[in-house]
């Protein structure tokens, strides 16, 4: 499939699940991994936007808790904390394959009004055309209340993708795709390659997601109805080892495709 490689501007997703050990704290060797792959599309021509988790358990390593944050309060005080970590971390990796990162935290306001939203456009467009990799967050530290909240990066990233008109969203996961039931309790369940209508595939999403993670299927395909209806279209795939995205580049089939719809974008 050559979709990916005709694409020039590249939102990437990647969750708690993804970033993490096991042990909630954050697993850097994947993390470098992540900044190298990014970075080598990046010389390849691609322009690269990152929206990423992971802040809470940046918070939590840097505070040494003997415990993974509970209440709603501990998560914001450890989103605080950690937000400034990751993007350290980040800096540090991208720094080491030459290329520079900015961060931004967005609450849904920031969307939902006229003004602010053609602002955020603006930020974003110049970065990119300054060669910056925007790293995107929710700012949870003060995203509490509905109106502001997205309610997870699954949902986030696909606002990002619609705001920088992207010409592809990949949500990296930590599982292959959508299956039409649960791999982890079926042994047997078969990987879904193509979705052209995610209507015909909500009832697959199953429950919510890890415990080191707030998205769940069933938040990945709200993501994918969004963009693919302003004519982005949309792949799940496992980031396990994010030199997978190199297949998707090669023509290879990865994860599951979902297809955008054929009318003008946004």
């Amino acid at each position: 499939m050559s979709l990916f490689k005709d694409c020039r501007k590249v939102v990437i997703k990647v969750g708690s699940a993804t970033l993490t050990h096991t042990t909630g704290q954050l697993n850097l060797r994947r993390i470098e991994a992540l900044a190298k792959t990014l970075s080598d599309l990046k010389n390849a021509g691609k322009q690269i936007i990152l929206v990423s988790s992971g802040a809470v358990s940046a918070g939590v390593a840097k505070m040494r808790l003997d415990h993974r944050p509970s209440t709603l309060e501990e998560k914001q005080a450890m989103a605080a904390v950690g937000q400034g970590e990751l993007i350290k971390i980040y800096d540090r990796f991208f720094s080491d394959y030459g290329h520079t990162v900015a961060q931004i935290l967005m609450t849904r306001d920031v969307l939902d009004n006229p003004t602010r939203k053609v602002i955020a456009q603006g930020t974003f467009n110049t970065m990119l055309s300054m060669g910056c990799i925007p790293i995107v967050n929710e700012n949870d530290p003060v995203s509490t209340d509905e109106l502001v909240k997205f309610g997870g990066n699954d949902i986030l990233s696909a606002y990002v993708a619609k705001l920088c008109e992207a010409d592809i969203l990949l949500n990296l996961s930590d599982v292959d795709g959508l299956f039409d039931s649960d791999p982890r309790k079926n042994p047997n369940a078969v990987l879904i390659e193509r979705v052209e209508n995610i209507d015909d595939v909500f009832s697959m999403a199953g429950g919510a997601g890890t415990d080191r993670g707030t998205g769940g299927m069933e938040a990945k395909l709200t993501a994918a109805k969004m963009v693919t209806e302003a004519g982005i279209p949309m792949f799940i795939m496992n980031g396990k080892n994010p030199e997978i995205l190199y297949d998707l580049l090669d023509g290879k089939h990865v994860g599951t495709y979902f297809t955008a719809k054929k009318h003008a974008r946004i």
